[in-house]
């Protein structure tokens, strides 16, 4: 089992839904970098569940413990290692129906996998309850590479049917963060979504939805050709949300309906600077950052831990079932994913920069 991602700088997870705590190790980054733990906090507090009918009701302080890597707000060139703390299980929600196998979980998968000695309670090491760990470690590294000139930003680009104003891939404009889940670029879509979420909650039944991000800021030549371009390393990442089922880079699944002449991005001089005049190639030429925006999107399945009766089977017995799970859950978790798929991209981005450019930081 392998739980590490990156090569010159690496991000390992660690943790189970309903253990002590979740964390993360992030190894390889340079000494005498500031490690800006308000902007972690503040990412961590834009996924915390509120107990509001839009999100689980499992509510947590998600504060960070800095265990080493540290020191005097800024990074010690060690692993730096970090975790947050699980305080409100409830494993006794999931008792009655441990055998039961959840449609759209991993519980079948996880019990071929390792035989029945998984965690089980409340999904285990299979929950996205371990985005917290992600989103902290993911936060820290938008942070460096904000000190070097690059952004990044997601948006609900739709959810529960309902669109967000489209972004300009050439030159995006995006607002300032707010507190809170939805991040949008039109406000006024977030009652709408919020009420679709509601609706599906009450009926017992989940949601989904796509997310966008977008990049600027990375130098033209990022990435390598075949293995770790840009598109591979931050797709395994994106594939490794919970719920992620689909990824796509510029125009991406729309390329199918166009014609090269319409698909490929017209060349030009702005500035003394190399531009394209359309980004549908979404800021990537042969896996490498062309210096345009980098645009991709991913979709998020609806949540699979419904209220509704589902058919299943229990597997201890090899016999049909029926399911009506118990415990606290999310009827959408689009918008709590935005930050974690914000993180994810910032940390893809942080190693293949490190891989090109080396380790530079502020040396003591």
């Amino acid at each position: 089992m392998k739980n590490t991602f990156g090569s010159a700088v690496s991000l390992t997870i660690f943790g189970e839904s309903h253990g002590p705590a979740v964390g993360t190790v992030l190894d390889g980054l340079a000494a005498g970098l500031p490690v800006d733990t308000a902007a972690v906090a503040a990412a961590l507090d834009r996924r915390r569940a509120r107990g509001d009918g839009l999100s689980t009701a499992r509510l947590e302080p998600d504060e960070v413990e800095y265990l080493s890597g540290v020191l005097d707000g800024h990074t010690t060139g060690t692993p730096l290692t970090l975790v947050v703390q699980n305080t409100n299980t409830r494993s006794g929600d999931y008792a009655r129906t441990v055998d039961l196998l959840r449609p759209g979980h991993a519980d079948y998968t996880a019990h071929a996998k390792y035989g029945g000695w998984q965690d089980a309670r409340g999904g285990g090491h299979f929950s996205g309850r371990l985005t917290v760990a992600a989103t902290a470690a993911g936060a820290l590294c938008e942070s460096i590479l904000a000190a070097k000139g690059v952004r990044v930003y997601t948006h609900i680009a739709a959810c529960a049917g309902v669109q967000d104003a489209p972004i300009d891939p050439v030159a995006p404009v995006w607002p300032d963060l707010q507190p809170g889940h939805f991040a949008l670029l039109d406000p006024a879509q977030e009652a709408p979504m919020q009420a679709a979420i509601r609706a599906a909650g009450k009926e017992g039944d989940s949601v989904g939805g796509i997310l966008e991000t977008v990049v600027t800021g990375l130098p033209a030549g990022l990435g390598e050709p075949w293995f770790d371009s840009v598109e591979s390393e931050l797709a395994h990442l994106l594939f490794s949300i919970p719920a992620c089922k689909g990824v796509e880079f510029g125009a991406g699944f729309g390329f199918a309906a166009l014609r090269g002449s319409t698909a490929n991005d017209p060349f030009a001089v702005q500035g003394g600077r190399i531009v394209t005049t359309t980004n549908r190639n979404g800021g990537i030429n042969g896996g490498i950052a062309n210096g345009m925006p980098v645009v991709l999107r991913t979709v998020i399945k609806p949540t699979p831990s419904i209220y509704r009766e589902q058919d299943t089977v229990d597997y201890a017995a090899r016999t049909a079932a029926k399911l009506q799970i118990q415990g606290r859950h999310d009827p959408c978790i689009v918008p709590r994913a935005a930050v974690v798929q914000n993180g994810l991209v910032a940390f893809g981005l942080l190693d293949l920069f490190t891989v090109c450019y080396g380790t530079a930081g502020q040396r003591a």
